[in-house]
């Protein structure tokens, strides 16, 4: 990573940090063998025979040459990043969707693995970082964590766990007001986190220490190989009094090293990689890590996805910080957990990012984004520390331990996931060879591709888009109508820009949006065009799109802005009994994460309400291909995110509703309670219509 602001000044930060480039997937060839146990005996020495003169000038006995031992001190730590979506989604109200599709469930997945490890790979601790469920008030979610977690009880496996952002009944970010939002603001008899995981479940861990009066925050203190650690883990939003709680554990407790367990600490930067701090992060740092020599390691989750940060404090040593979440990575992370070997022999701390779920998988569900172990430098790597050297101002007498441990291990537990698996193979993606190379389909009810002006140049008001099927054109429409300010011309122009497996030689690029003004440009159809009366009941559908989100998207601005959207007011539907009936029965959006949000009214009598597919965090500045999927008999609803089906799905959508024949359809803006909104911030390349459920092999980004 990037080095920033190196100073030889204790106080100052010191900020060093891993530089992955992005990498494409690429297969495992190594063969690993089976994994071994720990080796616990000496090397047995031969004896030599009483008449041999072999090598020994008075014809003794030779000497016996015991060669040194491999062996090393070594033992490793668990961790869980948030396990929401595995909670959320191994419920009944959620159609047990994992149990459903692959008959388990990661998350029990991740702690059976740990608990039947634990011996072999000298695991003496897990944890977990918060957000244990994602819908705090869902006692399901609970109970999936609650049976998770208690197969580390029952094998008598110690953990911490904190409460993370949406395990809290009042998850208020943090705005450098400790008034509000803390601990010490919460109803503590109302937080169901308090009801499933407080402080007597926590004092069934051996290495339990104490939890602070809010019952939110705990430590604990572990033996490995000799020597103790204490882990300090931190609820969401900790109050001043929290943290004066936590000075003191460190204070009672000074010759311990600290590793401080925290919901949110640090972030990654928008490249996905690089390591970002947070407001927050900086509070903490100022108020209880810098002046803590015992502090150095902190582990967070919160953030979608994985960096680290060396950070010096004030006595001029190393603090180590990391982030990992896998939430919006494939089925909600995919079952992707971490192992953190400490290699007191080596001085090393060494990360592998596994899955033990993946090889639980049925063979035939299996696609590329199934991954056992993660090889990129932001996943797989290792930390040169002088554990002996780092601990010495508090703790002098800081030892190795005994050599007790065979090899490294990661390396056994990289064999032990592998062992008797193989990754699925990977077809690399053809790029187009020209205009016409992608698979024609029957069902196509319309397909726009957005391309024939000059680079840049406006595309006027009044241009018609072509509709390959020749039935449902799009015009751009007139400017600022509906109650929209200050469009201009220049609001939308044509790009050269495409993704790599578009066949269409072109964008729209959509610019100057902002949904405060509102200022916005888009297209829509005919009021008489064919595809507004379309309901797709009978037949289901696919909808697909190439879409880039603008690399300067600012939520403020741009959060919940419009791929595609169908005009109308979803309230306006009979039997509509759900919530924003202000909304348009079709939403295809961003929301304010940067998720794909596929929000649609079922066509059906009686009661409805909207049903949704949501993807994890697209990347600003990258192009994408967007499948929405309704099959014609289950009315189950998958969204696929360049080919990878998402975890966050709806089953039983029946057909997609309309107001009425004259309900138009609009790419690149929607409406809000009649009036126009919401305008896309990007690019869009060509989006396409089907009454059919299309196999991936008739999409647009296949070739013909």
């Amino acid at each position: 990573m990037n080095q920033h602001g190196k100073s030889k000044s204790p106080q100052t930060i010191n900020e060093t940090t891993d530089a992955p480039r992005p990498q494409r997937r690429t297969l495992l060839k190594m063969g690993l063998a089976s994994a071994s146990g720990l080796s616990v005996g000496g090397l047995l020495a031969g004896c030599g025979g009483g008449g041999s003169d072999i090598g020994t000038a008075g014809g003794g006995t030779p000497p016996v040459v015991v060669p040194p031992s491999t062996q090393i001190s070594s033992f490793a730590l668990a961790v869980l990043p948030d396990t929401q979506f595995y909670s959320r989604y191994a419920t009944s109200s959620e159609s047990s969707q994992y149990q459903r599709h692959y008959g388990n469930e990661p998350f029990a997945a991740q702690t059976n693995w740990v608990a039947r490890n634990a011996a072999a790979l000298n695991i003496p601790f897990l944890i977990h970082l918060g957000d244990v469920v994602d819908q705090v008030g869902k006692p399901e979610q609970w109970k999936v964590a609650d049976s998770a977690m208690q197969v580390l009880e029952v094998a008598k496996l110690p953990y911490s766990i904190l409460a993370g952002n949406h395990d809290v009944v009042n998850d208020l970010d943090y705005t450098g007001d400790q008034t509000k939002g803390t601990d010490a603001q919460r109803v503590l008899a109302n937080e169901p986190y308090l009801q499933w995981f407080g402080t007597k479940r926590a004092q069934r861990q051996a290495t339990f220490g104490a939890r602070d009066s809010s019952g939110f925050h705990e430590y604990h203190i572990f033996t490995a190989q000799e020597q103790k650690f204490m882990v300090l883990s931190l609820s969401w939003r900790i109050s001043d009094a929290g943290i004066a709680w936590a000075r003191k554990v460190m204070a009672d407790n000074p010759t311990l090293p600290v590793i401080l367990v925290n919901h949110q600490l640090l972030n990654i930067a928008a490249d996905a990689l690089s390591p970002l701090e947070t407001d927050y992060g900086k509070m903490l740092w100022e108020k209880l890590i810098r002046d803590n020599d015992q502090i150095f390691m902190t582990l967070n989750g919160h953030h979608h996805g994985a960096a680290h940060l060396t950070k010096t404090n004030n006595f001029g040593n190393a603090v180590e910080e990391m982030v990992v979440d896998y939430q919006m990575d494939y089925q909600g992370g995919n079952g992707l957990m971490r192992l953190y070997e400490f290699d007191l022999t080596n001085n090393q701390i060494k990360v592998l990012s596994f899955s033990p779920w993946v090889p639980m998988k049925p063979a035939d569900t299996l696609n590329a984004f199934d991954r056992a172990v993660l090889t990129e430098p932001n996943e797989a790597f290792t930390i040169n520390i002088n554990f002996a050297k780092r601990f010495a101002r508090f703790n002098p007498t800081f030892g190795i331990g005994k050599a007790t441990v065979a090899s490294s291990l990661v390396d056994q537990a990289k064999a032990i996931v592998l062992k008797g698996y193989t990754e699925p193979a990977v077809v690399a993606p053809v790029a187009p060879k020209d205009a016409d190379d992608y698979p024609k389909v029957a069902s196509t009810v319309a397909h726009w591709r957005f391309f024939g002006g000059a680079e840049g140049t406006a595309v006027a008001p009044g241009a018609r888009i072509a509709d390959v099927t020749g039935a449902n054109p799009l015009t751009r429409d007139a400017l600022n109508k509906g109650g929209i300010v200050g469009a201009e011309a220049g609001d939308i122009v044509w790009s050269s820009d495409r993704h790599r497996l578009s066949s269409a030689p072109g964008s729209v690029s959509f610019i100057n949006t902002d949904k405060n003004v509102p200022r916005l440009s888009y297209f829509v159809t005919d009021p008489s065009a064919a595809i507004n009366a379309q309901t797709f009941a009978k037949t289901g559908y696919t909808i697909e799109a190439f879409v880039k989100i603008n690399q300067a998207w600012d939520k403020t601005k741009h959060a919940w802005m419009n791929i595609m959207t169908r005009d109308g007011k979803r309230g306006d539907l009979a039997g509509f009994d759900g919530g924003d009936p202000e909304s348009p029965p079709l939403l295809f959006a961003i929301s304010s994460l940067r998720e794909v949000q596929w929000e649609v009214v079922p066509d059906v009598t009686g009661a409805r309400d909207a049903m949704a597919s949501w993807s994890g965090e697209i990347i600003a500045g990258t192009w994408v291909h967007i499948a929405i999927v309704n099959d014609p008999v289950t009315h189950d609803t998958i969204m696929y995110v360049e080919g990878a089906p998402v975890l966050r799905n709806s089953s039983n959508v029946v057909g997609l509703a309309t107001l009425s024949a004259s309900s138009q359809w609009v790419v690149g803006g929607g409406s809000w309670d009649g009036a126009r909104a919401d305008g896309f911030f990007g690019n869009i390349g060509e989006v396409r219509v089907a009454a059919a459920a299309l196999a991936p092999a008739q999409w647009l980004t296949a070739r013909r």
